[in-house]
């Protein structure tokens, strides 16, 4: 690939090179068309710590921001982005697109513009091109588990900021757990004053857990959470909360274990990894607490999609309680292996009552109402099957999206969930099933990073990319020859290494240049 070609990540959907450049200086200034302020205002906060350039906004001004609804082909994502020697035009129908072409811009700037501190002496140069782009998928997402490890809300802000330089606009927030409960409810202060704080399972060497005692805690307000809603929209990237239940549960039931089977019964946090058989009663008082967690999580997040989790909730308990019994014949159901959907259903009613759509992992792609968007993940399979039944899906396969998976076979990788490779190749060559004779429909796809084995930020970044900028790639471009797309990611690791960002190996046989689990500086 010539050295002068943009390497963007993702790629664009048309892009032509012309010659010359447009060089940004302390005389460029902005022309602002009305609807076009947010995206204005994000490039002079993205570029000004690097370039120092403070971009006035002027009615005659080379460098053109227009937001223009006639342009209905470009949809809410899409752009067109004109670079000549003497300006710079970024059209959208939408708001939102503009925010998309202006990390194009970064992107194509010198690398340098994407470091936080001053770079005297650089030309800010644009190359002469012109693009226009639309995204494949409508969903491009990514998954962080904040429960099994809590992270601060400043390392959130710094993965909301990554996610939107991929053009990634849907960041789920994993927040509670068996292992931890990270989300504040008022009318429930001991889920975040007991649930979130659990004696720690330490990783050892070989992955297995090696239980020490150190406690480890955090969860986040409700402040912290609105500000971080409000600064992911400014960059065009939606939050979408996600509150497991009837499993997954034991951090709430340590909590308060009246919500449990198991009258009387006192319990920890769970300090061990894997699926716990502690799960919520189907009794009402477990049901009106679920629902009042939910009516707080819509209070503070506004996303359309709400998760519930869902999945793996092994039913044990409810064959042995005489309140589970009771509610199964009371609704007339055929045993203990009906009421995870009986209770979804009565969850997923909530949910959509409030104008929302409740969303939740499949491991079949059956089983849940068709209202609800599920999240496939067991196997491809499963796609073709919920999109018959009707539901719109999100396809997360956990052989090509889950990123706690090793990324290569070399013994000098992490510890990881075992299991099959999920190399950069992998991530990039996924490409869900879809089936257009369906009711349903396919809205896109996302990747996962379980943190039961990446305690800190380092090992966060090292897990996640580059995969993630491989699926991000996959996601609005589409699919490109391999050799290609490689070369695109290769070079796209100076963007990450200006940022910061501890990656993982592009080439399994070629060793990083730090240290694994070395946090970003």
């Amino acid at each position: 690939m010539p050295a002068s070609r943009p390497t963007l990540v993702p790629a664009p959907t048309q892009l032509t090179l012309r010659p010359g450049h447009f060089t940004l200086d302390a005389a460029t200034t902005l022309r602002v068309t009305p609807g076009a302020e947010p995206a204005a205002a994000l490039l002079r906060t993205l570029i000004a710590p690097a370039t120092g350039l403070p971009l006035p906004a002027a009615p005659d001004a080379p460098f053109v921001l227009a937001h223009d609804p006639g342009l209905s082909g470009l949809g809410t994502e899409g752009y067109g982005l004109t670079v000549s020697p003497d300006a710079v035009l970024l059209r959208a129908a939408h708001p939102t697109g503009l925010l998309r072409g202006i990390q194009t811009i970064r992107q194509l700037l010198p690398v340098e513009a994407l470091s936080g501190r001053a770079r005297p002496g650089v030309p800010w140069r644009l190359p002469c091109a012109e693009i226009t782009d639309v995204p494949r998928r409508a969903w491009r997402g990514f998954m962080l588990d904040v429960a099994r490890h809590f992270q601060p809300v400043s390392f959130l802000r710094r993965y909301v900021d990554l996610l939107a330089l991929h053009k990634l606009n849907v960041l789920h927030l994993h927040l509670t757990d068996d292992q931890g409960w990270r989300l504040p409810v008022a009318d429930y202060p001991l889920l975040t004053e007991v649930g979130a704080r659990r004696a720690q399972s330490m990783v050892g060497p070989d992955g297995s857990d090696i239980f020490d005692g150190t406690p480890h805690e955090g969860a986040y307000t409700e402040r912290e959470l609105r500000d971080l809603v409000a600064y992911a929209a400014d960059r065009g990237v939606t939050l979408v909360p996600e509150v497991e239940m009837p499993g997954h549960t034991r951090a709430a039931l340590a909590a308060y274990p009246e919500l449990g089977n198991v009258p009387g019964r006192r319990l920890d946090v769970w300090t061990r990894w894997g699926v716990c058989d502690t799960v919520l009663g189907v009794h009402d008082p477990a049901l009106d607490f679920c629902r009042t967690v939910l009516d707080t999580a819509l209070d503070i997040f506004p996303s359309p999609h709400v998760h519930v989790g869902g999945d793996e909730c092994p039913t044990t308990e409810w064959a042995t309680s005489p309140a589970a019994r009771e509610r199964i014949k009371a609704e007339g159901l055929s045993g203990p292996g009906e009421l995870r959907g009986w209770f979804l259903g009565r969850i997923g009613d909530h949910l959509l009552e409030r104008g929302r759509i409740p969303t939740a992992w499949v491991e079949t792609g059956e089983g849940l109402p068709p209202e609800f968007t599920v999240m496939t993940w067991r196997d491809p399979e499963h796609t073709r099957v919920a999109l018959k039944r009707g539901h719109a899906v999100v396809s997360s396969h956990y052989s090509a999206t889950y990123l706690d998976y090793a990324q290569s076979a070399s013994p000098d990788e992490p510890p990881a969930q075992p299991g099959a490779v999920v190399d950069l190749r992998t991530v990039h060559d996924h490409d869900p099933p879809d089936d257009h004779t369906a009711d349903g429909e396919l809205l896109g796809v996302q990747a996962q990073l379980w943190t039961e084995l990446a305690p800190t930020a380092g090992h966060v970044d090292y897990l996640v990319f580059p995969r993630l900028a491989a699926l991000a790639d996959r996601a609005w471009h589409g699919a490109s020859p391999w050799p290609l797309a490689r070369a695109r990611l290769v070079a796209h690791g100076a963007r990450l290494a200006a940022l910061g960002v501890r990656h993982g190996p592009f080439d399994p046989y070629v060793p990083v240049p730090h240290r694994f689990g070395e946090e970003s500086r």
